[in-house]
C-alpha cells in the first residue's frame, strides 16, 4: 500500500503521543530521571520534537553525535500536540499555500510552532520517498510542552544502541523487531490542511 507523501506516523495511545529528542547527558539524564526537563534546559529557544524514531536516529546518529548522546522518548498529551499543530506555520514559504512571502513571514513570526516535512528514513538512515514531521516549538509553546503537555520522559538510548549493534552485526531483522510501533496518526479534518506544502 502506498503511503501518503506527508503523514504523521507515531507511537500513540488514546490520550498521549510519543515524540523524540536528543540531548547531551547533562540534560538528558536528569530529564529521564525526574520525568521533567531540568532547570538548565533553555526555555527561550526553539525545541524540535520528532514523532519518528528512525528520523531521530538519523538526526542523532544513533546517539553518537556530540551533544546528542542521550535520546529521550517524551510522552506528551495529544491535546497539546494538536494545539501545536493548529498553531503552527510551515518553516518555509510555499507558493499557492501562502498569500505571499510577506504574509508567510508574518505568520511565521507570530506562530509558536513550525513544521518541517523531511524525508523519512529507513533502518540504514537512507531517505524514503515519503516525509516525516518535525515540529519546532517556540514562545508560549515551550513552557506548555515542558510544564503542561509532558506526561513522562524515558531514556531510550540503550534501545538505540542495541538496534545499532544488531545492524552492525548484520541482523536487520532483529533490529527491526525492536523498533517502536508507529502508526498513522489520526489527524482530524483540517488539522494539517495549512501544513501541506
Amino acid at each position: 500500500m502506498e503511503r501518503p507523501q506527508r503523514e504523521i506516523r507515531a507511537a500513540y495511545g488514546p490520550s498521549t503521543i510519543t515524540v523524540y529528542q536528543a540531548y547531551p547527558p547533562e540534560l538528558g539524564l536528569p530529564a529521564a530521571r525526574d520525568g521533567r526537563f531540568p532547570a538548565a534546559w533553555k526555555r527561550d529557544r526553539m525545541t524540535w520534537i520528532k514523532p519518528s524514531f528512525l528520523w531521530m536516529m538519523y538526526r542523532c546518529g544513533w546517539a553518537t553525535k556530540p551533544g546528542q548522546e542521550t535520546v529521550l522518548a517524551v510522552e506528551i498529551t495529544r491535546d497539546g500536540f494538536e494545539w501545536a499543530l493548529r498553531n503552527a506555520c510551515l518553516s518555509s514559504y510555499v507558493r499557492g499555500l501562502h498569500a505571499g512571502p510577506d504574509a508567510w513571514r508574518s505568520e511565521l513570526k507570530r506562530s509558536p510552532a513550525r513544521v518541517q516535512w523531511d524525508p523519512e528514513r529507513d533502518l540504514r538512515s537512507r531517505p524514503l520517498p515519503y516525509r516525516s514531521l518535525q515540529l519546532g516549538l517556540s514562545g508560549e509553546a515551550v513552557p506548555r510542552y515542558a510544564d503542561e503537555w509532558t506526561v513522562s520522559v524515558r531514556d531510550v538510548t540503550p534501545l538505540a544502541r542495541t538496534i545499532r549493534e544488531h545492524l552492525a552485526a548484520g541482523d536487520p531483522d532483529a533490529a527491526h523487531r525492536l523498533l517502536p510501533e508507529e502508526r498513522p496518526y489520526p489527524a482530524a479534518d483540517g488539522l494539517l490542511a495549512h501544513l501541506h506544502s
